[in-house]
Parts: structure tokens; C-alpha cells; sequence
């Protein structure tokens, strides 16, 4: 499919940017820094600190375990975290607080997978702003999911996830997959390389390891939390970007896989692609965040396997971001 021939180019190293892509991606950085420009001049403080995690390469650098592991470490620490999303595919755009009956297609799937994950409160809407008027309602620091390029609101740790491939081809959108130049994590005051060994050496005194990798696979609709055995092949299904770590993760449990539905990152799943999978005779497999989606056509009769992840992270790091909490420094950048 063209979106995986594109990812593939993106993310080997060893070719360089497609030329004509290239002269696309002058437009873009031209726009966007314009853009950042424009947001830093109108940019607010909010009213409790607040942490930014984000990234300046597009999809799969496991931002949003990472936000659920920091929201469990800083409640460790005795803080009330909110979650703020902006809601990417949703039906609502006015910011609100996600609740258990809400659905992907109302809040955006990064929103209720949040909420079902983190256990936190989750602010999403477009109006960012807004939406952290209404979190600082709900606790005593903000973090701000993908918020390295919004620079409209003050913040006062950015916190910047690199992931193990690095930058790829080391171009910019649409010639690679970087969303700013690498010069852009100067800004950064956390950089967190996450893959675990398979991350790319640390570099300064700001650079810190995280990973995630997988443990289980369990059904998403069980209380009981059943979970399911590698004793027969199964069909993955995958809305994500990169889906082979995906594979090579569930091969490592020891899983067969007999067939692989793979769409593009942030696919909103149809009913008809949905009683497609159910037509399978093996059990279906999927990624959490494509969990939140397809649940809304899934039968609760039928089980719908989700491979789970496993985070780590250094103390070191969530005493960094702490320390910045604790005593701001507001940054309107």
C-alpha cells in the first residue's frame, strides 16, 4: 500500500530524500515556522504548570505510553495530573472532559485510549487553550500530549521523544519523516530516546532511556482479564504507523501470524471492515489503540486481543521533570 512504500522510505537511512519531495518539504518548514512564529506572538500561560510531550518525527515513537508512564510516576509523586489532548477524529471539537462512555469517534482515539489507560483525567478539544482552563479545574499539572509544535501556550518542561530508528532519512515531511529540523530539539529541555538497547546513544545531559515493550495479549472486553496463548495463528490488525514492530513483537511472545490487515495510522475502521475481521476464523489481534476504535462495531460475545506494553524508565528522568515542576520557568516558546 502507498502509505507503507512511503514509511519505508522515511525510515531508511541509508537513502536519501527524494528530491522532488524535497522542494515539498521547503514549503512545509516555510509554513510551519510561520505558523510557530504566529502561535508564540498570541502564546498564554496557563494556570498550573504544565509539561509538553511530543516529538519532531511523525508517528510510532511510543508518545502515548509514555504520557500514561509519566502521569503513574508523577501521581507516585504526589501530584493530580490532567491529560490534554486535542481530540484528532473527533465528532466534538469543544474541549470536555472523556469519560468512560465515551467513544473514539467523539474524543479522537488518543484521547480515549488516555482515559482507558492512564486512569487520569483527559481533557480533549481543538481549542487547546481552552481545554487547559478546564484541566486546571481537574488537578495540579497539565501534560500536554504532542505539544512540541504548539507553541501557544507556556509550558514549563518539553519533553521530546525520540524514537529508536532516530530521524530516518533525516528529511522533512513530505520527504521524510521529521516534523521540524533536528536543530529543534535544542528547544527541548528533556529528551527522552526511547527503544530501549535499541535506542541510539545518549549524547548530553538532558538525554535520558525509556521504553516500552510488550508482555501479553488480553482480551479488552474482559474483566477478568483473560488472556490468549500462542498456541495458534492469528490475524493482526493494525491503524498505526510502522505496524512491523508490531509483528516482530508478537513473534517474540511466540505468535504465528496467518494474516495482516494493516491501515494507515489513525484509520477510523467502518462497520463493514469490521464484520470483514469477524468473518476470520482466528482469533484477531490488535494494537490498543486501534482497540478503542474497532470496539464500537465489535461484538461483546466475540474476543478482541490487544497486545500489551510494558514501560520502564530511568528515576533520573522523572526527577528532571519534577524539579521543573516544582520550581517553573515559564517558557512561552
Amino acid at each position: 500500500m502507498l502509505h507503507q512504500r512511503i514509511e519505508s522510505m522515511w525510515w531508511n537511512r541509508s537513502k536519501k530524500p527524494n528530491v522532488l519531495l524535497s522542494a515539498f518539504s521547503c514549503v512545509y518548514a516555510w509554513v510551519s515556522r510561520l505558523d510557530q512564529q504566529q502561535r508564540l506572538k498570541q502564546a498564554v500561560q496557563p494556570p498550573v504548570p504544565m509539561i509538553s510531550v511530543g516529538n519532531i518525527t511523525v508517528g510510532g515513537s511510543g508518545k502515548t505510553p509514555f504520557v500514561v508512564w509519566l502521569a503513574a510516576r508523577l501521581r507516585d509523586r504526589g501530584f493530580n495530573p490532567v491529560l490534554l489532548s486535542r481530540g484528532d477524529g473527533a465528532n466534538n471539537q469543544t474541549p470536555h472532559l472523556v469519560s468512560q462512555y465515551s467513544l473514539a469517534h467523539e474524543v479522537g482515539d488518543e484521547a480515549a485510549l488516555l482515559f482507558r489507560l492512564s486512569g487520569c483525567p483527559v481533557i480533549a478539544g481543538r481549542d487547546r487553550i481552552a481545554g487547559a482552563r478546564l484541566a486546571a479545574e481537574c488537578g495540579d499539572v497539565i501534560i500536554l500530549d504532542d505539544g512540541f509544535q504548539y507553541r501557544q501556550l507556556g509550558r514549563v518542561c518539553d519533553v521530546v521523544l525520540v524514537p529508536a530508528e532516530g530521524v530516518g532519512n533525516g528529511g522533512l515531511l513530505p520527504a521524510g519523516p521529521l516534523r521540524e529540523p533536528v536543530s529543534a530539539l535544542a528547544r527541548a529541555d528533556v529528551i527522552v530516546r526511547s527503544g530501549g538497547e535499541e535506542a541510539e546513544p545518549l549524547t548530553s545531559g538532558k538525554e535520558w532511556r525509556w521504553s516500552a515493550s510488550a508482555a501479553l495479549v488480553r482480551d479488552w472486553n474482559s474483566r477478568d482479564g483473560v488472556l490468549l496463548a500462542p498456541s495458534r495463528p492469528i490475524h493482526l490488525v493494525t491503524g498505526i504507523a510502522r505496524p512491523g514492530r508490531v509483528r516482530n513483537d508478537l513473534k517474540r511472545l511466540g505468535f504465528e501470524i496467518a494474516g495482516h490487515s494493516a491501515f494507515a495510522d489513525h484509520h477510523a475502521y467502518s462497520r463493514e471492515e469490521i464484520e470483514a475481521l469477524l468473518n476470520s476464523d482466528a482469533p484477531v489481534v490488535t494494537t490498543a489503540k486501534d482497540a478503542v476504535k474497532l470496539v464500537r462495531f465489535w461484538p461483546g460475545c466475540r474476543p478482541l486481543w490487544v497486545l500489551e506494553q510494558q514501560s520502564e524508565g530511568e528515576d533520573g528522568l522523572v526527577d528532571a521533570v519534577v524539579a521543573m515542576v516544582q520550581a517553573p520557568r515559564l517558557r512561552l516558546v
